[in-house]
């Protein structure tokens, strides 16, 4: 089966002597019927032509980031959108480099730093330069940022010395490349929930109690999982972010109204609960608005626990349930305890008092607490809540898979 064929595939080729390769790399994908967008770096041109390109690909090719034409027909947000997946072959020791700090001085490393999809590294570079300390630790900064890395192979270099360096050949790269849309067409049949934001509990028709949450950690958690092919549904408390089409968005304000649209949207292969939802409602909600004058006693009762509901119904229980933990102190005591009572198979603990990586913020710093004890608890470090997200999901695909 043809995993590439109909994807778009964005190929930025960078400058240096493998950039011959990157023709063969295009040849290839047209052959199995991908669609094919091109930069080419400055120094790229230096190696191959436009026009050769264009040929191969049968599509323009994006050379300046400051080009009028190529701004007013896509400009860079947009084509990093269009794409399905973003190749750079090869990838030289100055773009990594430039990658790492996230340096954006031209339209591929520009692309690339807007991009909300994977991308791969094909490096290409002297096997010296390959070696270098800078390099190593570029290249793990880059993992850790997600980008997937293929290569390099060992062998006979264009200057004429021999080692690790030299870019992976084409044929082997596609081969990565129909892998990578391989499992992503496995993720297709996997459905996904995630709630997020807070909700409002009404005093009154004006009035309500509610918490601090920004919903920016569980929109980010839908965003990932979309975009690792599961079909993904979003039930959001009030706030005022945005999300893609791709994604079924159901906005909700009461906790009563998050639980019955996750009812309604059950079953699902894996539910993220991120949503800080109220403990506690109004008993009995005032038709007319209090006065300032009048006296206020407000009697609170439980509300339903969503994600406790969820985790202990045989009948409706996705294969993995996820809740999160918002902590101010005895972080992870606290978490493994609702980890236990709950029934839930992984809590994300989180310190909310830390306002760097509280509520609001887009930076999150998580541990995530395992029910199987076979699997390591494992702490991710401060990171942008798209990161967070991101590494996530991909422990959620391992599982799954």
């Amino acid at each position: 089966m043809n995993n590439i064929n109909n994807k778009k595939i964005l190929l930025i080729i960078c400058g240096g002597i493998s950039a011959y390769k990157s023709l063969e790399v295009i040849r290839l994908l047209k052959k199995k019927g991908a669609i094919i967008k091109t930069i080419l770096t400055k120094s790229a041109k230096e190696f191959v032509t436009p026009l050769s390109v264009s040929s191969l690909s049968q599509e323009k090719v994006y050379d300046d980031l400051f080009n009028a034409e190529n701004e007013a027909e896509m400009d860079h947000i947009s084509l990093s959108r269009w794409s399905d997946l973003i190749l750079v072959a090869p990838t030289t020791a100055n773009t990594i480099s430039k990658l790492s700090v996230g340096s954006c001085d031209d339209l591929a490393s520009t692309v690339i730093l807007a991009s909300n999809k994977d991308i791969f590294l094909a490096p290409a570079m002297n096997v010296r330069m390959w070696e270098h300390t800078s390099t190593k630790e570029n290249l793990n900064k880059l993992k850790k940022y997600g980008y997937k890395i293929i290569g390099p192979d060992i062998g006979d270099m264009a200057c004429g010395e021999f080692g690790e360096g030299k870019m992976t050949e084409p044929n082997e790269i596609i081969k990565k490349i129909e892998t990578y849309f391989l499992n992503f067409n496995k993720n297709k049949k996997f459905k996904a929930l995630v709630t997020a934001g807070p909700t409002y509990e009404y005093i009154d028709p004006v009035r309500f109690i509610t918490n601090k949450s920004s919903g920016k950690q569980g929109y980010e958690l839908a965003k990932a999982l979309s975009i690792k092919g599961f079909e993904t549904t979003l039930i959001s408390g009030p706030t005022n972010l945005k999300i893609s089409n791709d994604i079924n968005l159901i906005q909700v304000e009461t906790t009563e109204e998050m639980f019955k649209s996750t009812q309604n949207n059950l079953p699902v292969d894996v539910a993220i609960f991120s949503a800080a939802v109220a403990d506690f409602k109004i008993k009995e909600k005032k038709k007319d608005k209090i006065k300032k004058k009048d006296f206020i006693n407000l009697n609170l009762e439980k509300n339903i626990d969503i994600l406790n509901y969820v985790s202990t119904h045989n009948s409706l229980r996705p294969k993995l349930v996820i809740g999160f933990a918002a902590e101010t102190n005895r972080i992870e005591e606290n978490s493994r305890k609702k980890l236990m009572e709950k029934n839930c198979d992984w809590i994300i603990a989180n310190d909310v008092s830390n306002k760097s990586i509280g509520f609001d913020s887009d930076f999150n710093e998580v541990t995530i607490l395992y029910k199987n004890k076979k699997i390591k608890d494992e702490k991710i470090y401060m990171k942008k809540k798209s990161e967070i997200a991101t590494k996530i999901v991909d422990r959620i695909v391992d599982q799954l898979n």
